[in-house]
């Protein structure tokens, strides 16, 4: 009798040694976001350009390749993201499709600490012939400890009509932080948000389609007077600007305006690294 007992007990040992242990969170639906479940599936037909930083500096879209003076890679919000550096950046050619934007949505991805070195600019596509970009996105200095003061200008045509917009995010340093700018030609407005979220607007009447000018190289970590040489004819460096020492990623230009929920759905997916 005893042997019987002591051969089930064997049994059983064995049978429970075998068994798999149980892993709810592989019960867990998959993450569905606004009926998106990667970044890769918003609006894919009107993204123009796209660097994901992920050890290279080439837009997967155009193939352009970026040349890079003092920077290097780091741990991304997704894979790897351009580590910026003092006196550091990328400059690119700027991809054709973003030469002839009319309406447009920037995307990235912003990691720095807080800027006390002038202004910061994170991504500038050149004007060569005038002292501001075609399309610049920089933190303005000034800022403190818990605010950050954010400035996305356009310029459209030869004058600056395309607006300023300067706006306050609320503690944006040392910690990843999406930021999205649009403009839609129908009905001229531009539009700011922070991590989905919509942060401001301004209409500029009867701005209509946009015309970019002299748009033949485009920088990320500085702004185009930065540069060695300077991107535009029009002056050299600044000693009110600086260049950008966090890190920048992602970064995603699409042909039109995105929906206020395709933007929120962006920044979900890619802060969950989809």
């Amino acid at each position: 009798m005893k042997t019987k007992y002591l051969l089930l007990a064997v049994v059983g040992l064995g049978l429970s040694s075998c068994q798999k242990k149980f892993d709810p969170s592989s019960y867990a639906p998959a993450l569905n976001i606004g009926g998106y479940t990667s970044a890769k599936q918003i609006a894919p037909s009107s993204l123009v350009a796209y660097w994901a930083f992920d050890g290279g500096l080439t837009d997967s879209i155009s193939n352009t390749v970026g040349v890079n003076t003092g920077t290097s890679f780091a741990a991304g919000v997704k894979g790897q993201g351009l580590q910026g550096a003092l006196n550091g950046y990328v400059v690119s050619n700027t991809p054709a499709a973003v030469q002839s934007l009319k309406s447009f949505t920037l995307t990235c991805w912003v990691n720095m600490p807080l800027n006390d070195k002038g202004i910061v600019g994170l991504i500038d596509v050149s004007k060569s012939s005038d002292f501001w970009g075609n399309l610049t996105l920089f933190f303005e200095n000034g800022g403190d400890a818990t605010t950050g003061k954010l400035v996305a200008r356009t310029y459209s045509g030869v004058v600056n009509n395309g607006g300023d917009n300067f706006l306050k995010i609320t503690s944006p340093w040392g910690k990843w932080t999406q930021i999205a700018y649009s403009y839609d030609q129908a009905t001229s407005t531009f539009k700011v948000y922070v991590n989905g979220s919509k942060l401001g607007e301004k209409t500029v009447a009867n701005l209509g389609a946009l015309t970019f000018q002299n748009a033949g190289k485009m920088v990320f970590g500085t702004v185009h007077f930065q540069t060695t040489p300077s991107l535009t004819t029009s002056t050299g460096k600044q000693d009110w600007a600086s260049y950008l020492t966090g890190k920048l990623d992602e970064v995603r230009i699409f042909n039109k305006a995105l929906a206020p929920e395709e933007i929120s759905a962006l920044a979900k997916l890619e802060g969950r690294g989809k």
